[in-house]
């Protein structure tokens, strides 16, 4: 599909640059050929205006005798009787040559004509003609460098063209992939979310059927006696409900338009409040929690997204503190800007990992991961609730200064 997708902005590209290219090209030869028409008409009409003088006998032209013309089109001006017999030409070119056959056939042509201009291709000349006293003065003007000159400018249009849709073409393929490299990357983070959030879905359920067939080889037994095939069946429904929320979370901001209602929120007492619930984790779990906290520090978001920030962020630091180690949480505010930064001392991420930490379902280490709970899909929410409200959410990790995840507001 992805592929399809950029042959077909490649194709669009080039059809409406042809297209462009064609226009322009057609414009510029119409153009050409208005201008070498309207040189030719004028300057026809420029030497009907002069009263011919001079004679050219069996009426061959270019004889040593100029004539009055000084157009640069080469003009040749035949005066003709009432019965359009010729009487006699004169012409402004020395080089302008014409046997008595074909001028006769020429002067013919007009006279059938009907049109007081036009073009007799046959003979390449472009001809005028205006009644006097004595008959019709007739103009012609020879076409060979007019035509010669318009196929020279088609040839160099061609000749710029073709590379030039050549050149296009390359500069689209690489604007192709380089346009649908996020649509790429959305598709396999897709296809990669369907994948594990299957995986994750797969265990729970084989739990929760696994211990529905025990209960159900046992259907004779009290619910007392059975007790502990209850207790994982629920403990399993409720990691279930647990994911699908998370994931419902993420779809819906990932949804346009899906809106967060923001209010005026002491950020310092929700970060109070989320320290207070982790101070027994913390002690369970052998952790030191420090908190500074400054006070009243205020922020136009959504409470229970920015609580839900800071649980995630604590929670993800006492997991993976080593026994004996520390998590501290910082607060304060600097000028426009608010700072959060949760620390905690361990473990190292390696630097690899770290650009990946957001992501949906990753895990730097799924074994140990998985037996510390969750599914690796709160640090993905943590980023989103960040993007929710605008800000930036960071992660950095040292063996002297442990990991620390910074947000600003």
């Amino acid at each position: 599909m992805i592929r399809k997708l950029k042959w077909k902005f490649v194709a669009v590209n080039m059809a409406l640059v042809s297209l462009v290219l064609l226009i322009v090209f057609l414009l510029l030869v119409i153009s050409y050929y208005r201008n070498a028409a309207k040189d030719s008409l004028e300057a026809m009409q420029s030497a009907l205006m002069r009263t011919p003088d001079m004679d050219v006998p069996k009426f061959e032209i270019g004889g040593k005798k100029p004539g009055p013309a000084t157009s640069m089109v080469p003009i040749f001006t035949v005066s003709v009787d009432s019965e359009w017999n010729i009487l006699r030409v004169s012409t402004n070119n020395q080089n302008i040559e014409i046997t008595d056959e074909v001028l006769k056939e020429a002067v013919e042509a007009v006279s059938q004509s009907g049109e007081r201009s036009g073009i007799l291709s046959g003979f390449s000349l472009r001809y005028l003609y205006e009644q006097n006293r004595d008959g019709y003065q007739i103009a012609f003007a020879d076409r060979t460098a007019e035509t010669e000159s318009l196929w020279n400018l088609i040839r160099l249009s061609l000749l710029v063209g073709f590379p030039g849709l050549a050149a296009f073409f390359l500069i689209s393929l690489f604007l192709a992939e380089w346009m649908i490299k996020p649509v790429k990357e959305a598709w396999r983070s897709q296809k990669q979310f369907v994948a594990d959030a299957s995986h994750e879905l797969k265990t729970p359920i084989t739990v929760i059927l696994a211990n529905a067939g025990i209960l159900l080889s046992h259907k004779d037994s009290t619910i007392g006696e059975q007790q502990k095939w209850v207790d994982y069946i629920s403990a399993e429904a409720g990691r279930m409900k647990e994911l699908v929320e998370n994931m419902l979370f993420l779809a819906k901001s990932d949804m346009n338009g899906a809106q967060t209602i923001k209010t005026d929120v002491n950020l310092s007492d929700v970060v109070l409040s989320s320290l207070l619930v982790f101070e027994s984790v913390a002690f369970e779990a052998g952790v030191k929690l420090n908190g500074e906290v400054a006070p009243d520090i205020h922020v136009n978001g959504n409470e229970a997204e920015l609580r839900q920030l800071v649980m995630i962020l604590l929670d993800n630091a006492c997991k993976y503190t080593e026994k004996k180690g520390s998590v501290t949480l910082i607060l304060e505010k600097s000028q426009d800007k608010i700072r959060l930064s949760v620390n905690n001392t361990g473990e190292v991420i390696l630097p690899e990992d770290l650009p990946h930490l957001f992501e949906r379902f990753y895990r730097t280490d799924k074994s140990r991961a998985r037996s510390k709970g969750g599914y690796g899909l709160g640090l993905a929410i943590a980023k989103q609730i960040v993007m929710n409200h605008r800000g930036k959410i960071t992660a950095e990790s040292s063996p002297k200064y442990g990991t620390t995840f910074r947000v600003q507001l």
